[in-house]
């Protein structure tokens, strides 16, 4: 059994794809999940599962939330070792002093290096593309910040630092 971190887009941020912590324990816990805890209300959660492809179970937890909730929403499954590889390799430790603010966009997986976009040129001195993450430093808030990306909506998920700091330490 392996434990995972779940992070689901876009969940419970506004009016729309609204989803109760305790429906989504019950739903995980239905997929043959255990030891599930969500943390916060914005579709984050700790499950242990079979040793698979995170991404399969990121496919099987979308289904079931589609299923049970009637909309979409993009998931990434990250094990336990890929969580703590992500805070590892944060790039702006040195200078990012407030952890609402360092952001950590999450791919589904790490873009092809003959990809000619540059997902950081909008920020090139506060954004780093280090595998799969593409780091953001917004040293004045978030809302001011330029946004990252790429154009084809790429980006799974965004999570602060401190919210991917506490999921490290409950994993």
């Amino acid at each position: 059994m392996t434990r995972y971190a779940v992070l689901l887009r876009g969940i419970n941020v506004g009016k729309a794809k609204r989803i109760a912590m305790a429906d989504l324990r019950t739903l995980l816990d239905g997929l043959g999940f255990t030891d599930v805890r969500t943390v916060l209300n914005s579709g984050n959660a700790i499950v242990t599962g079979p040793a698979d492809d995170p991404t399969a179970h990121a496919r099987r937890i979308e289904a079931a939330i589609a299923g049970h909730a009637g909309f979409e929403v993009r998931t990434v499954v990250l094990t336990a070792a890929e969580l703590r590889a992500i805070v590892d390799a944060h790039p702006f430790a040195e200078i990012a002093d407030d952890g609402s603010r360092m952001m950590a966009h999450v791919l589904g997986e790490a873009p092809d290096p003959a990809d000619a976009h540059d997902p950081t040129a909008a920020d090139p001195e506060h954004a780093r593309l280090v595998g799969r993450v593409l780091y953001q430093w917004c040293p004045d808030g978030v809302l001011a910040a330029p946004a990252v990306g790429w154009p084809d909506g790429r980006l799974v998920t965004t999570r602060n630092w401190n919210t991917l700091t506490k999921l490290v330490s409950l994993l």
